[in-house]
């Protein structure tokens, strides 16, 4: 069990070293190596990972083949498609390490289970229900009423250092622009700052 993983948790739940004991029954641990696949549209491994080590992705492929990325996942993240964790439905997206990474792998049943041995943890459920979910509006705000400079910008804040460990290609799908789009902005922030 990554020691990580059990920080993580004690900082935002009141748990006992016994209790996570008992529930680390039900974690396991994965070590990925770059580019491994965790998750495909249609699959029903109803899973969630948090993020020990390394950097995920989730991301959609349209019908011409591009890659949309909905979301980065670096260390203390959390990541999974919660259609198919919570509600049993068929995988919407891939998953997938950018880096080598070790993620705690948690199932469908984990929450329902583990509310038993630590019923604080239905509340931090709870918060994190709520964080993703304001993350997701503040993002579809972000793609339907700003600028690519005000989505470039807002990126750098939520994903700091991410950008370092990304190609920009990557930067641009998540951002919703082109390669070149992104070029341009980063030029004329880069330009205004030296001004």
């Amino acid at each position: 069990m990554p020691l990580e993983f059990k920080k993580y948790l004690k900082e935002h739940v009141d748990i006992t070293d016994e209790q996570f004991e008992v529930l680390s029954a039900k974690i396991k641990v994965k070590t990925l190596k770059k580019g491994t696949t965790l998750t495909t549209p249609g699959s029903d491994e109803e899973a969630g990972f948090f993020v020990s080590r390394g950097l995920l992705r989730s991301y959609v492929v349209d019908s011409k083949g591009r890659e949309h990325i909905l979301q980065f996942a670096p260390e203390r993240w959390w990541i999974g498609d919660r259609g198919n964790l919570y509600l049993g439905r068929p995988a919407t997206f891939f998953i997938d390490a950018i880096e080598d990474s070790r993620v705690a792998v948690i199932d469908g049943d984990f929450i329902e289970w583990g509310k038993e041995i630590c019923p604080r943890l239905g509340q931090f459920d709870l918060y994190l229900l709520n964080h993703f979910i304001i993350n997701l509006q503040q993002r579809i705000t972000l793609l339907l009423a700003a600028s690519a400079e005000e989505r470039y910008l807002s990126f750098q804040q939520v994903y700091p250092d991410v950008l370092l460990r990304v190609p920009q290609q990557m930067v641009a799908s998540y951002l919703g622009v082109t390669p070149q789009s992104l070029s341009r902005v980063k030029k004329e922030i880069a330009t205004r700052g030296r001004g």
